[in-house]
């Protein structure tokens, strides 16, 4: 357990963070890499296991701040440089933020994106020596590593904004819910919802998944919290553990698609299609829906052929339990609702105040009284919590900066787009195989919000050019970012809950895939009924479209998991899939 100064240095990021909501204006040549020089110490000296760890963490964040604060302080003599780097101690500089970046990326999830980040640096140092199309003409090396670090690009761009400004805000409101009585809430909603049922205790993992998704952004935190509850539940009353891990794998993964806060890839998508968050939240809705009938369907398919339980009425929530932990999180909810839709408050600014609402309720227990003890570990959790959160996604978006930076400067993006134009021919159908085939394997690598970032400043342009919408686009990139969740050879939720039951990983993989289906054909969907993600708009049209996808949803869904014939499945599955695709 982190100790006290690790609590402080929360609230300082905590303090940060919120205050620049209120703030007003901020330079981003400070703030960004104010940001960075903030979650270096979570990286390097928070996470760090061995002695080794802590001793070069510790010389390489303190680099690595000294380097940032520096770009901070003469942010704006920096900016009449023009991204160009002037003498040795700039280039000094511009090596040590690119490398501490790399290095924390891969201290935090491993090799995949930082090789990435690494290929796409040198590739714009050397590119000039690859020949054909993909090659360029040749970059001043001050130039390239300039703009990639001291001017508004690379690892100061807008990605990064968007995990200062935004991401920050939600992963930190996140962390104080986390801290309180809310994911007991969450769990009491979806036992007195769906617990009675046939497989009650997997539909309460549904329930619970899509409702404390939504805040935690993370399939894998996901996993390991209401997994901890949901996963003993199913297997004290005889559900396969096959089937109970499938089920919480494939339930915590839709979190990052469930309105209302989704994951760190949908407030990317704000800044990247320049569309309000609102709007992009309204959009995601009935696909997210969908995702979650047949998440449904699937364990009544499968209710049938194993006899699942319902959850004894001992384990469901007393009425009084249920009025008052439903409170820890319907307030904060609310606050964040009311001020979006009722005051038009941005969503960061509506993610503040609810922030402080999560805060206030951590002094009650979930019998409804005030506890000064409880209150005091809860807050340092949050603040704990808060800290290691924001550094994580912060590195991770860092990293995929560089990417996104060399993509724009070399205009590669632009070259891999031609390519993809060129090898589907025209194809619409083509372009959204390859892309999809792009995601998933880019996804098994790096996490979410990353894989999608890299495919649609890569594949996106292509895809607009055959006539699809932006948000099309987007949401189409980003559901197939989210396919290695549950999909072999890399599929994290998966693999953590297959650990927490003991079941192989494979065996509990294949059920997930045939769970989650939805996962894998909603996002066609999307592209196919447009009217889905733009029902305000065609609301005849949404329904219609809406109804016909849960029928094959329904049918694909009972084709693959129900205890019928080889040709009474296969016919109900084909028939299901042409439902959803006609």
């Amino acid at each position: 357990m982190l100790g006290l100064p690790w609590v402080a240095w929360g609230a300082l990021g905590v303090a940060m963070h919120l205050g620049l909501v209120w703030y007003g204006l901020v330079p981003n040549l400070v703030v960004r890499p104010l940001h960075m020089a903030y979650i270096l110490p979570w990286i390097y000296l928070a996470a760090a296991r061995s002695p080794w760890q802590r001793r070069t963490g510790a010389l390489l964040a303190c680099l690595g701040m000294a380097a940032s604060l520096w770009v901070a302080w003469h942010a704006n003599a920096l900016g009449d440089q023009y991204g160009a780097l002037e003498g040795s101690l700039q280039l000094a500089v511009a090596g040590v933020l690119l490398v501490v970046i790399l290095e924390g990326a891969r201290r935090v999830i491993g090799w995949p994106l930082p090789l990435i980040a690494l290929t796409a640096l040198l590739y714009g140092m050397l590119g000039q020596y690859v020949p054909g199309e993909l090659g360029h003409a040749g970059l001043p090396l001050a130039s390239f590593l300039g703009t990639l670090t001291i001017a508004e690009g690379g690892l100061w761009g807008s990605l990064t904004g968007i995990s200062v400004g935004v991401v920050a805000i939600f992963v930190i409101f996140g962390a104080f819910l986390n801290a309180g009585e809310a994911g007991q809430g969450f769990m009491n909603v979806a036992s007195a919802a769906a617990g009675r049922l046939v497989g009650g205790a997997a539909k309460v993992s549904v329930v619970s998944s899509a409702l404390f998704g939504s805040i935690s952004g993370s399939a894998s935190a996901n996993v390991a919290s209401t997994g901890a509850i949901t996963l003993p539940a199913m297997t004290r009353l005889g559900y396969p553990k096959r089937l109970a891990a499938a089920v919480e794998a494939v339930a915590s993964s839709g979190g990052q698609i469930m309105p209302p806060l989704m994951g760190a890839g949908a407030f990317v998508m704000v800044e990247l299609t320049s569309t309000p968050y609102v709007t992009i939240m309204a959009a995601a809705l009935l696909p997210a829906f969908l995702y979650f009938f047949t998440v449904w369907m699937g364990i009544n398919a499968w209710s049938k052929r194993e006899c699942l339980a319902a959850l004894p009425s001992e384990a469901q929530p007393t009425r009084r339990m249920l009025g008052v932990t439903v409170g820890f999180f319907v307030v904060p909810f609310a606050t964040l609702l009311w001020g979006m839709f009722g005051q038009h408050w941005t969503p960061e600014y509506a993610a503040a105040f609810a922030t402080l609402a999560a805060a206030v309720l951590l002094g009650w227990d979930n019998e409804g009284r005030v506890s000064r003890a409880k209150l005091g570990q809860r807050v340092a959790a949050a603040l704990r919590g808060s800290g290691q959160q924001v550094a994580t996604i912060g590195c991770i978006i860092l990293c995929a900066s560089i990417v996104v930076g060399v993509l724009a400067i070399t205009g590669l993006g632009v070259k891999i787009t031609s390519m993809i134009l060129s090898g589907a021919n025209g194809s619409l159908a083509l372009s959204l195989l390859l892309t999809a085939v792009a995601c998933l394997v880019l996804g098994m690598e790096v996490p979410t919000t990353a894989a999608y970032v890299i495919c649609v400043s890569v594949a996106g342009p292509a895809l607009m050019q055959l006539g699809l919408q932006p948000l099309q686009v987007h949401l189409f990139v980003f559901w197939f970012a989210l396919l290695s969740t549950i999909t072999p050879p890399v599929c994290g939720a998966v693999f953590i809950a297959a650990g927490m039951v003991g079941e192989h990983w494979l065996r509990v993989a294949l059920s997930a895939m045939a769970l989650g289906i939805g996962l894998y054909v909603v996002p066609v969907g999307m592209v196919v009924h447009p009217a889905l993600i733009d029902w305000w708009s065609q609301p005849v049209a949404a329904a219609v479209a809406l109804l016909q996808m849960a029928t094959g949803l329904g049918l694909l869904s009972y084709g693959l998991l129900a205890p019928m014939t080889v040709w009474l499945r296969g016919a109900a599955a084909l028939g299901g899939l042409a439902l959803v695709l006609v």
